[in-house]
């Protein structure tokens, strides 16, 4: 007996569908059937060159097709509200690349919709389906650096095209959404909490979006977050999670490409004595992981959800965390004040 697929369609020709494409290929549960355009010309001419079965040549004439039950919205981030809704309302559940809105309203209005239709709606957090992500929350839970303290990390590279989407202020163009997010993401699902508040700085162009954006964060555990995030550096990612008894670094916090990575547990009383005259911390563990398969497992978890009624991996009210962290940080940059995260 042939297992039960999910039949995805590609809801825009963006650049990042090329990571998910092969994943919706080679899982099991799976089945790309058509991708979206505005355009039937450039739908036809994607299609052809993928072996996509089929072109629509808008996004409405997609969601009318009864043989899709998915929908990968990978447009620019003004726009996922809008046809997540859309999509939803048309009975098919979503796949939003992060960030999923760009307001807490926004998210709530897509709840709504999921709820309505009975649809799953899914941020795209690819990094929160990755083995890597869940063997540092292991390490978290299991005591091995005992009570986090500090959370530091950078991601960031050179964004060298002009015309970039991700430079449009109109569409939520910007480093803290494309790129601090993840970090965002990643410290509250650390500490499991929102933080009570934000302070950030930023380095804007003429049109106002952040190239570079620097953001600390305060939780009630008694821990602070402190992240860079950059259009501007040389390619360059590292996150460390410090804790009271030790450390863990992550020399590759987001990876979508195959590389391996590595989690490096550090621990304290394992190196002899630092130069302060305490206990210094040495490496204890390094556990490597293959890349390449964090799209893999998000498909699968969005058949499990959408097959088996499996809870979301992100769900719309972690998501809906953080938009709220991610406007707050925004808000204390542009009015240069501390923002608590409960007043977004």
């Amino acid at each position: 007996m042939t297992e039960k697929r999910v039949r995805w369609g590609l809801l825009s020709t963006a650049r990042i569908n090329e990571r998910l494409i092969p994943a919706l290929r080679e899982t099991e549960r799976a089945e790309l059937v058509g991708v979206a355009s505005r355009s039937q010309s450039k739908a036809d001419e994607y299609a052809r060159a993928r072996n996509i079965p089929r072109a629509y040549g808008s996004y409405e004439a997609m969601l009318a097709d009864p043989d899709i039950d998915a929908v990968y919205i990978s447009l620019p981030n003004g726009f996922h509200e809008e046809w997540a809704v859309k999509t939803a309302d048309a009975g098919k559940h979503v796949l939003c690349e992060k960030p999923l809105a760009l307001t807490v309203d926004e998210v709530n209005s897509m709840m709504q919709a999921a709820r309505r239709n009975n649809v799953v709606i899914q941020e795209a957090a690819m990094y929160r389906f990755d083995p890597q992500t869940a063997k540092v929350q292991e390490l978290i839970d299991s005591g091995a650096i005992g009570q986090i303290r500090t959370i530091q990390s950078f991601f960031g590279f050179t964004l060298k095209n002009a015309g970039d989407v991700r430079l449009d202020p109109a569409i939520g163009g910007g480093s803290l959404w494309d790129l601090g997010s993840y970090q965002v993401s990643f410290s509250r699902l650390a500490l499991k909490a929102n933080p009570l508040e934000v302070s950030a700085w930023q380095t804007t162009i003429e049109q106002g979006v952040d190239l570079t954006f620097c953001g600390q964060m305060r939780f009630a555990v008694g821990a602070v977050s402190q992240f860079v995030c950059s259009f501007q550096s040389v390619p360059h990612w590292e996150m460390d999670f410090i804790g009271t008894t030790g450390r863990i670094n992550l020399d590759i916090p987001w990876k979508q490409r195959g590389e391996p990575s590595n989690v490096r547990l550090y621990q304290e009383g394992t190196s002899g004595t630092s130069a302060f005259g305490d206990n210094a911390t040495g490496l204890v563990d390094t556990f490597t992981f293959e890349g390449g398969k964090a799209y893999h497992h998000q498909v699968d978890a969005m058949a499990a959800s959408i097959l088996d009624g499996a809870t979301p991996v992100v769900s719309v009210d972690e998501s809906r965390g953080n938009i709220a962290t991610l406007v707050a940080l925004y808000t204390s940059a542009r009015e240069n004040r501390v923002v608590k995260v409960a007043d977004v």
